[in-house]
This record gives structure tokens, C-alpha cells and sequence, in this order.
């Protein structure tokens, strides 16, 4: 499988929009979400660990996933995420994990997966019953956000109503948007969501 990050893994954290962003998803989800310290949790699309680096002094253990080896080597090589997260590089859809978590969170992942329904099944199978999900990404945009030809980009953004109609097909309930962050173009600005939902 090509790396598509490679290049991009090696500054990836230096950059400010990645950095607000991460930020400001981060503190969303720990707003939004309900954490103790038995619950495990899976990172998908879960980059370099920066939403990681919220969650992680708040529970038990976080499996990070992501089909870029290269940014989950930054991760790892993080101390403050030694011992609590556990790298796996590999595309769940074709090689589901043998786990089921409490929380799957996600940001700016979504976008990068070609079928939504089939990541969402996905997504719901790997939790245990009762299980929640904090998923961000972009609202429904015109194409902008990414370099035209961007390799890797499947949609640009999501509708709201879509999104949730997809999720509701696939046992989830209790679903709640809200906008989490706005990146700031130069031209135009790119809400971006995060809705939670429980497993039904």
C-alpha cells in the first residue's frame, strides 16, 4: 500500500491550521464525550496522535489505526503517548481488528475513505454495545479545501442530514452535530463538525 503522507508526515505537526484544528477537535470531543479511566478507545485515521494527545491521559489504553506507517512513526515516537497508545497500521475495512471499544474518534479521516457507508459499518462493528462515536470533519465544501488532483481525497465534505442518515442505518442513535472548529482559507472559510452518537 503507498504511503501518501509520506512527505507530508515530516512537518505535519509544525503547521498552525493542523495544529487549531487539532486543538480545537480535541477540546470538542472532550466536551462532548463522557471519559473515565477504564474505557479503550480507537484512533481511526489517527495521523501523528495529536487527538490522541487529549484523550489519552483519560483512559485506560488508545489503539491508534491509520494506513500512514510514516505518521504513525511520529506518533510513536512521542513520549507523552508511550504506554497508552498502541500503533496499528493497517485498513480496518479489509483486516477488521479482534477488539471492540467504548469510543471510536476520528478527525479529518473520513474524507480520506472512499465508501462512507462501508467505514461506518465498519466503525459500528468495532464497538461494544453502548459504545459512542466522536467523528469530525469538513462540512459539505466545493472542492477548494484540497490542492486540485489531490491524491486520497474522496469527497469534499460531508452534508449534515447524509451523514446522519447513514449513521442512523448502521445502529447508531443519540446523534448530535456541532461545529467544532473553522479553518479560515484565504479565500474562504471550511466549518468543520464533530457529531457524537451511541451505539444502539
Amino acid at each position: 500500500m503507498t504511503d501518501l503522507f509520506t512527505e507530508k508526515s515530516k512537518n505535519f505537526d509544525a503547521s498552525d491550521m493542523v495544529r487549531n484544528m487539532s486543538s480545537a477537535v480535541g477540546s470538542s470531543i472532550l466536551k462532548n464525550i463522557p471519559f473515565n479511566e477504564i474505557m479503550n478507545v480507537m484512533d481511526f485515521g489517527a495521523g501523528t496522535g495529536l487527538i490522541s494527545s487529549h484523550v489519552a491521559p483519560l483512559v485506560n489504553k488508545i489503539v491508534a489505526v491509520d494506513i500512514s506507517q510514516s505518521m504513525l512513526e511520529k506518533l510513536t515516537s512521542k513520549p507523552e503517548l508511550s504506554g497508552k497508545v498502541q500503533a496499528v497500521c493497517r485498513d480496518i475495512i479489509d483486516k477488521p481488528l479482534d477488539e471492540k471499544f467504548d469510543l471510536i474518534m476520528s478527525a479529518m479521516a473520513l474524507h480520506h475513505v472512499k465508501d462512507t457507508n462501508d467505514i461506518i459499518r465498519v466503525i459500528s462493528e468495532h464497538l461494544k454495545p453502548d459504545g459512542r462515536i466522536a467523528l469530525a470533519d469538513l462540512d459539505k465544501e466545493d472542492g477548494s479545501f484540497h490542492p486540485a488532483n489531490t491524491e486520497g481525497v474522496f469527497h469534499f465534505g460531508f452534508d449534515r442530514d447524509e451523514l446522519k442518515e447513514i449513521l442512523e442505518n448502521n445502529d447508531f442513535c443519540d446523534i448530535r452535530f456541532t461545529t467544532a472548529h473553522i479553518i479560515h482559507g484565504e479565500t474562504k472559510d471550511y466549518p468543520l463538525f464533530l457529531v457524537t452518537a451511541k451505539k444502539s
